[in-house]
């Protein structure tokens, strides 16, 4: 496997995992894992619905498409629909900068923005980069700027123990074109050649590993 490491202010902020039911998901995970999670919300003209497995400086996301006809109008809610299948589907994750817009004149990527509601009523806002090329190539993360005022998913209260926390992300694709896309990002990933996909999550729950997905 090949680490990648030389800083850039950059972090893992999140992974998504598409699924039938959010509800059925999120209770499999917490039986077989100890992994809790808090409803998130709708998106707004997307079509998807999260809850999110909070993980302290990241956060798994669960996704579902909970209106199909929006859903097929939004780039967003296609990539999840065509992500689902009988089992929960790691699909794409995504990358934390605060400052996106070099990012995206690095890479030639165009910017947009998102927000959603969350059950408390707090609207949380950010903009994101990269989400079709994600689309196309799974291994290569989108970016993600919050912000400043929107609470970060990761640090809501969960059930789970603190002591949890994120482990690694297995990829498989092009190492030195994920290199050049992070710029030498320090971050908990490992890539071996193959198809473009995300291979395994990976997290620390009282001290031993656990796959996720």
């Amino acid at each position: 496997m090949t680490p990648f490491g030389v800083g850039h202010q950059a972090e893992l902020d999140h992974v998504l995992i598409a699924v039938a039911d959010l509800a059925i998901a999120a209770g499999e995970l917490d039986e077989r894992h100890g992994l809790s999670s808090v409803e998130g919300g709708r998106h707004p003209g997307w079509g998807t619905a999260n809850r999110i497995v909070p993980l302290g400086d990241t956060y798994l996301e669960l996704v579902a498409v909970v209106d199909r006809a929006e859903a097929e109008r939004a780039q967003f809610g296609r990539l999840v629909g065509s992500a689902v299948t009988a089992s929960p589907t790691p699909f794409a994750w995504c990358v934390r900068t605060d400052d996106l817009d070099a990012t995206a004149a690095r890479l030639g990527l165009a910017v947009q923005a998102g927000s959603r509601e969350r059950p408390d009523g707090a609207v949380v806002r950010w903009r994101i980069a990269g989400l079709e090329q994600a689309a196309a190539e799974p291994y290569l993360p989108f970016f993600i700027e919050w912000d400043d005022e929107s609470p970060f998913p990761g640090r809501s209260p969960a059930g789970h123990s603190s002591d949890v926390r994120f482990a690694r992300l297995e990829l498989r694709g092009d190492a030195d074109r994920l290199t050049d896309w992070l710029e030498g990002t320090s971050l908990p990933i490992a890539v071996e050649p193959g198809a473009a996909r995300i291979a395994g999550i990976f997290v620390e729950v009282g001290g031993r590993e656990a796959a996720v997905a």
